[in-house]
């Protein structure tokens, strides 16, 4: 690749990477802390039918976020920075923290929310209801991770 080309990649890459973080990021913002005290007015079979619509659009987007961060994470460290031997200790932190955020979401995606989905299928409240306080506590995880990567992406270039 000649120097316009990497420019031109490392622009639409770091945009994407930005894009995708905001998606994730933003849309555990919104729930946790707008959507959850929401609803929490609803009694139990509506609450936990909302989430059960909610909580499949969502995830679906934290797939597609997922791998669009992995995909130009790694084709920055490895077209900007030469591989990971060139690569800045802020890059090497946001790639770990995010790492732990993936196995936070795995482990919600396949057990939590596949017992909150069939406990609702059931409509077993008080089940869903315990799956679902389970997912906001891993979602409240990785929120805090999230915002700690976010801040460590903008920040990080400014160290040392």
């Amino acid at each position: 690749m000649d120097s316009y080309d990497i420019f031109t990649y490392s622009a639409v890459s770091n945009g994407l990477h930005a894009i995708a973080a905001v998606i994730w990021v933003g849309g555990m913002f919104f729930a946790h802390m707008a959507l959850r005290p929401s609803v929490a007015v609803l009694e139990p079979p509506q609450r936990l039918a909302l989430w059960a619509g909610v909580f499949p659009r969502f995830f679906r987007w934290v797939w597609v976020s997922i791998v669009v961060l992995f995909a130009t994470g790694l084709g920055t460290v490895f077209i900007d920075f030469g591989g990971f031997g060139g690569t800045p200790v802020h890059v090497h932190l946001m790639l770990t923290v995010s790492l732990v955020m993936l196995a936070v979401y795995a482990t919600i995606y396949f057990g939590p929310f596949r017992a909150f989905m069939a406990r609702v299928a059931a409509r077993d409240w008080p089940a869903a209801a315990e799956a679902q306080a389970v997912i906001r506590k891993l979602v409240a995880t990785n929120l805090v991770l999230g915002l700690l990567t976010v801040a460590i992406g903008a920040a990080g270039r400014f160290w040392g």
